[in-house]
């Protein structure tokens, strides 16, 4: 009888060993409404929870902020939606400022665990980006597999350091085709006065191109995301007015003086560039004489450095994003070459990409915004996979008439008086 009783206890502990350890409680459908602020490992945060909470969570990445200190709390631009739906969100401003998502995503993560211990579990995490928060939204739900059920971007940089290499390739075509040496400059002023004396002379302006300008807006428009037969993005222009000259970017000589990971990653090695033809300069005139920019050593490392490495393509969970035709700053050739990167994964049945016909950097319609976020809570809780655009169409020029409630007046396809 003993001996019995002995190899009862010992069995109920070796049980008691692989019991999985306490988790928050699930969502309540009785709980209160909860506003919260405060700091968490230097960033400051905002937690919203509705009164009988159904439990979903966004956790909200915003864009860039520039400048010293650490960021500021920004409200998703889908605050009174996600709550009127009956879900919570949370945001970080980030221990800091500047283009540092490796940083952010940790940021995030901490953020989520807060809202576990302190709210509750939820039953399901959508991380929701904008700008340099699509990069966010990207390598989190590439690299932290299961952290996250949904992820929503819009504008976003969602080919992770694609944009960097965007941009670069855009100075360097500016470099070779007005024959300034910009990418010589010692320092940011020598750079600006590059610029204001020398490339714009050369080159033109939007609207006001000399005759190697409209080479470069050629190269350009192909950099942005036109498609195989040519057509440009519509309101392509309109939107690169004022980014023209933001988009060149100063480069330290000496790559490894330089501070900011993002241009330490920065690589145009890859780089194929296009232009219309009877413009004076071919593509293989172009391509071979552009100068190629290399990443400083290790800076591209999937070991090393992960978050600057180039995005896989291989999301475990649905992701949304939204994104504009004549978005200049962070252009529609990102979502091109991300939709190529899932292809090549076998993951682009859990992408789906939606265009609207606008010149602006983040300014959708607040209804495209909310049906994207209803939709791809559908496909989460459903398994209704939503519709989508095919941003690798070879023929593009009617690319988002869906998803624009109201056309642009400069729109191609506007109704004229």
């Amino acid at each position: 009888m003993r001996a019995n009783v002995a190899l009862l206890l010992l069995l109920l502990a070796l049980a008691a060993s692989f019991i999985a350890p306490p988790q928050a409680p699930l969502a309540d459908a009785g709980t209160a409404a909860v506003s919260r602020t405060g700091t968490l490992g230097d960033a400051s945060y905002r937690i919203e929870v509705p009164a009988d909470w159904r439990g979903g969570l966004v956790v909200f990445a915003h864009g860039i902020q520039r400048g010293p200190g650490p960021g500021a709390v920004a409200s998703p631009p889908l605050a009174s939606h996600i709550v009127g739906a009956g879900h919570a969100w949370a945001a970080s401003g980030y221990r800091a400022r500047e283009y540092r998502p490796d940083l952010f995503i940790e940021d995030l993560v901490a953020l989520r665990e807060l809202f576990l211990n302190e709210i509750g579990r939820p039953r399901w995490t959508i991380i929701y980006g904008q700008s340099m928060g699509g990069h966010i939204v990207v390598a989190s739900l590439e690299q932290r597999p299961g952290l996250y059920q949904g992820g929503l971007a819009e504008c976003g940089l969602v080919d992770g350091i694609g944009i960097a290499d965007y941009l670069f390739a855009y100075t360097a075509a500016a470099e070779l085709i007005s024959g300034v040496p910009l990418l010589d400059a010692p320092d940011k002023p020598a750079f600006a006065q590059l610029l204001n004396e020398r490339v714009v002379p050369a080159l033109g302006m939007p609207g006001a191109y000399t005759a190697r300008g409209r080479q470069f807006d050629s190269v350009v428009k192909y950099l942005m995301g036109a498609d195989a037969r040519g057509n440009d993005l519509p309101l392509r222009l309109q939107g690169l007015r004022p980014r023209y000259l933001p988009n060149m970017n100063y480069r330290q000589p000496d790559l490894e003086q330089e501070p900011t990971p993002g241009a330490r990653a920065a690589s145009t090695v890859h780089v194929r560039y296009r232009i219309d033809p009877g413009l004076g300069l071919t593509e293989d005139e172009l391509n071979a004489r552009v100068r190629r920019l290399h990443p400083a050593k290790g800076a591209r490392s999937p070991a090393a450095d992960p978050v600057y490495a180039e995005r896989t393509g291989r999301i475990t969970v649905p992701l949304l994003t939204l994104h504009e035709t004549g978005d200049a700053w962070v252009p529609l050739s990102l979502e091109q070459a991300y939709r190529r990167r899932t292809l090549a994964a076998g993951t682009q049945d859990l992408l789906v990409q939606r265009v609207m016909r606008a010149p602006s950097h983040c300014g959708f319609y607040g209804e495209t915004r909310e049906q994207a976020f209803d939709d791809l809570v559908a496909w989460i809780e459903r398994g209704v996979r939503p519709d989508g655009e095919d941003v690798l169409a070879s023929d593009l020029s009617r690319i988002g008439l869906k998803w624009t409630p109201v056309l642009h007046p400069e729109d191609p396809l506007a109704p004229r008086r």
